[in-house]
């Protein structure tokens, strides 16, 4: 199966990546079939080559998450957004339960006197 990924390259703390069409199975950093342009997060500078793109895409490529939203904003794939973070059942129940003891006490309504 083949996958449409990013690939870090730079320095540290001095992010850039490579777009890459790949095995599903290989390493990120290792051989790659076609680098399909590259994306600079920093300036938010995307070089793609779209008639690749569409071409892997309609080979059955399947591109990651990010990979998909980047194609959703530029308008070269049609659909919605697909979450990038994951979160545990286990850390959503924490989350849950913390916004519980956040939240104010419903305001008792106090008798009036007449």
């Amino acid at each position: 199966m083949l996958k449409i990924i990013l690939s870090r390259t730079g320095k540290k703390k001095q992010a850039y990546f490579k777009v890459l069409v790949t095995q599903k199975e290989k390493d990120p950093w290792g051989k790659y079939l076609e680098n399909l342009g590259n994306y600079n997060p920093r300036s938010k500078e995307l070089k793609l080559n779209a008639d690749r793109v569409k071409y892997w895409l309609s080979q059955g490529a399947e591109p990651s998450a990010t990979i998909w939203n980047i194609l959703v904003d530029k308008g070269m794939v049609e659909g919605k957004k697909k979450k990038v973070t994951l979160i545990s059942k286990k850390r959503a129940a924490k989350i849950a339960d913390k916004k519980k003891k956040n939240e104010p006490a419903p305001a008792a309504e106090a008798p009036k006197a007449e």
